[in-house]
């Protein structure tokens, strides 16, 4: 039963962290979980305001005697990214999250958990209702729909927060202070067609299905070399329309924008002769896979199996435009940091390829800490797509969060991580998006840093949670706002 996370400790963050498993929260449908949020802050009979998108703000007044301390802006999301394995049936509409203890982890069940970033959430849920701690001003900022456009970081208001300091807790490596992070933006790319309806007589429709994938976060996990479906799929593809006669009728391959895609599916057409070379060429490929992902993908699944025969193809040459496209697309990390050495500065992500109703979409987040850089990968993206005369548009771009590395926040954080836990955090600048650098915008005077507990495969059914890294978190946030 998932209520057994309640006796965790701290109880105070897991009891939240539940609640906010039982409330279904991913992008888009925030009303039911900024309601929740908004009631704990009038209960507790603090100032609890909304603005115009959503977000949800709580102040706390100050210890008494600290009325002169800085105010401290305890930051987190509350969206969670929908994502589950293909063989379960769960509604995140409607359905809680039915999360279990695994050793020292907190896992969901063939779900993401939503960690990412409930855990944030529930720290500063916590340090709301505890009136044991000693700080001063608290305000706390929970915004809505970060996973998809970071929707509340852009709504704010410049005149909305009063902090001083932006403590964001929504980074994944307990130890770690984070002072940046890369900007992104959206590439939506999409070819139109008119669907082809003459399928050779005697063809036979198969059904690939490319699944088992670990997928996760394309930014925290894209320096791990997973697998991308999309890329495997279409690399596939590519040998069986050129060598076997195959034609493309479908194509479906990833979710999510920002989840490295984990399966793929596709519809193709091959003359009834070839059928039995083609079962052949999967298995092999299925071996090719496994062999050069070896020790990074445990679990790819390649499988071909008959299906009715579908009513109309993708056109020849935009079947091979889009081939040609996405084997020529750029991938994975393209470019590293020299100044944070093991930080990756450029990546994309082929997120999504899917077909519907005479239209192609492809979906790719480009990320970068660079400004010049991304628009470099965007502008070379762009160009091979329209060569393959597809239309392409951006969308959902962000600024990165400029690292400040004289920032006093950070000198006190270390210097507190330190004199808890006998060792030096490390200081890091983060891949992924941060809605740090949005925020900064809109108040560039406010000192910021991010932490996180121990958080593993985000956006994925794999992610987990770190038990023992939550209470050496909450530790380490209660001692630096007493210190503040």
């Amino acid at each position: 039963m998932s209520a057994e996370i309640k006796n965790l400790s701290p109880k105070p963050v897991w009891d939240y962290f539940y609640n906010l498993t039982q409330i279904p929260r991913p992008t888009g449908h925030m009303e039911a979980v900024t309601r929740y949020v908004a009631t704990f802050g009038k209960e507790l009979g603090l100032e609890t305001l909304q603005d115009e998108v959503g977000n949800v703000l709580i102040r706390k007044p100050a210890t008494p005697g600290r009325e002169g301390h800085k105010t401290v802006t305890l930051q987190s999301h509350l969206d969670m990214v929908p994502q589950k394995n293909s063989s379960v049936k769960h509604d995140f509409l409607t359905d809680p999250i039915d999360a279990y203890i695994d050793g020292d982890w907190v896992k969901a069940r063939e779900t993401t958990l939503g960690a990412d970033n409930g855990i944030g959430a529930a720290f500063a849920m916590a340090v709301l209702a505890d009136n044991t701690l000693q700080h001063g001003q608290i305000e706390a900022l929970f915004t809505i729909d970060e996973e998809e456009g970071m929707d509340g970081a852009f709504g704010l208001k410049p005149n909305f927060l009063k902090g001083d300091i932006l403590l964001n807790c929504d980074s994944e490596e307990e130890g770690e202070l984070f002072v940046g992070c890369a900007g992104g933006a959206d590439l939506n790319i999409s070819f139109q067609f008119k669907e082809d309806t003459y399928i050779p007589e005697g063809d036979t429709a198969v059904k690939l299905s490319l699944t088992g994938l670990k997928g996760g976060h394309s930014g925290v996990d894209i320096h791990l070399g997973r697998a991308n479906a999309n890329k495997l799929i279409f690399r596939f593809i590519k040998e069986a329309v050129c060598d076997y006669g195959a034609r493309l009728a479908s194509i479906d391959g990833g979710s999510l924008r920002n989840a490295i895609p984990r399966e793929a599916f596709a519809i193709i057409t091959i003359p009834g002769d070839n059928v039995e070379a083609l079962w052949e060429l999967v298995s092999d490929y299925q071996d090719t896979f496994r062999s050069e992902y070896k020790g990074i993908e445990e679990s790819i699944h390649f499988v071909a199996e008959m299906a009715d025969l579908p009513k109309t193809l993708i056109p020849e040459e935009i079947q091979d435009d889009l081939i040609n496209a996405i084997e020529g697309c750029q991938n994975g990390v393209i470019s590293m940091l020299s100044d944070f050495p093991g930080t990756v500065e450029s990546s994309s992500n082929l997120a999504i390829v899917r077909t519907a109703n005479e239209l192609i979409e492809v979906k790719i987040l480009v990320r970068s800490s660079s400004e010049s850089r991304k628009y470099s990968v965007c502008s070379s993206l762009e160009s091979v797509f329209a060569l393959a005369g597809a239309r392409v548009e951006y969308g959902g771009a962000y600024n990165g969060w400029e690292p400040n590395i004289n920032s006093p926040i950070l000198k006190l954080m270390k210097k507190t991580y330190q004199d808890l836990f006998g060792k030096e955090p490390s200081v890091k600048v983060m891949h992924a998006g941060l809605e740090c650098g949005i925020i900064q915008g809109a108040y560039p005077q406010m000192d910021m840093i991010s932490i996180g507990p121990d958080l593993q495969h985000p956006h994925s059914p794999d992610e987990r949670v770190n038990i023992p890294s939550v209470e050496r978190v909450w530790t380490f946030i209660t001692e630096v706002l007493n210190r503040i």
